[in-house]
């Protein structure tokens, strides 16, 4: 047997309840036979909606640890999981902090479930936490609108590079300028891309007005402190980072929000590719970073 005890500021109270380690399925599983309101929405391990915070009391007991593919990305793009975490989950079976209710399975164990849940409507199903963040003007329900959205995103970002670009070779910061005009064309690559998706839609008729997108900026504009003429290559990665992170969640919350499948279905396409945009800008910054300490090392040492 094992207890589970759920705790969250949407419930009166802690609740602890009694399951079956592999008989009960999975935390969300638990929690749903006994009205436990964590959120969910896709039950698959894609939205991240029952994001919860396992405690477990007898931490040095391992037990192995099973990560899904889509859970680590989910939980990577959440900020909630590193890579160390990773390593320790499957080479150690150390268990990670956070867990998606849907992929975690019950064990022979007893632990602690917190979740944050929906304070104003604790029963009603979430979407994506992204789509919290992307309202108001948001909900895209056709594909001449979607591709319109999606061109302004990348030409939005393109434009935007080629201002940082000008500006960091103005202030002779040619490395800076250089990793700026090269993101600048990427974007150009990703506009054309979503041009030939669009196919016979031009997506010059529903380009959405600046009021539309929250804080008035498309999604993948870097960090409002890119524009720091000092900055380093790796301050200028991590502020391009921000922008692709925002724009995953943008294409996350289109998923989560629209009513139309083909949309849903474009959307997600898009959100696997912003992963990537991700995943290729973090190698960069780990390499970047690794240059430096052992250029550090080596400056040391002479």
């Amino acid at each position: 047997m094992a207890n589970i005890t759920f705790s969250s500021p949407v419930m009166a109270k802690d609740v602890t309840v009694y399951a079956v380690a592999g008989d009960r399925g999975t935390i969300l599983a638990v929690a749903k036979s006994h009205s436990i309101p964590i959120p969910f929405d896709c039950q698959d391990g894609e939205c991240g909606s029952c994001l919860v915070q396992v405690e477990h009391f007898n931490p040095k007991a391992k037990s192995a640890v099973a990560l899904t593919e889509k859970e680590k990305e989910v939980l990577r793009q959440l900020g909630k999981i590193t890579k160390d975490e990773i390593v320790d989950a499957e080479v150690n079976d150390v268990p990670p902090r956070y867990r998606l209710a849907c992929q975690c399975f019950v064990r022979n164990e007893d632990i602690m479930v917190r979740f944050e849940g929906d304070k104003t409507k604790p029963q009603r199903m979430a979407v994506t936490p992204a789509a919290a963040h992307y309202k108001g003007g948001m909900e895209i329900n056709t594909l001449p609108e979607f591709f319109s959205y999606a061109a302004k995103v990348e030409e939005d970002a393109a434009l935007h590079y080629d201002s940082l670009a000008k500006a960091m070779a103005d202030a002779g910061n040619a490395p800076v300028a250089k990793l700026f005009a090269q993101l600048a064309e990427f974007s150009r690559l990703h506009l054309a891309e979503v041009k030939a998706r669009a196919g016979a839609i031009d997506v010059s008729k529903n380009v959405p007005p600046d009021y539309a997108w929250p804080d008035h900026a498309t999604p993948e504009r870097a960090a409002v402190w890119a524009s720091d003429t000092t900055l380093t290559r790796l301050g200028a990665l991590k502020a391009a980072l921000q922008g692709e992170r925002r724009g995953y969640e943008f294409y996350r919350a289109v998923e989560a929000t629209t009513k139309s499948r083909e949309v849903a279905a474009a959307a997600k396409e898009f959100v696997g590719e912003e992963a990537e945009h991700v995943r290729i800008l973090e190698a960069w910054i780990t390499q970047e970073e690794w240059s430096l300490k052992h250029a550090a090392k080596a400056a040391e040492n002479a």
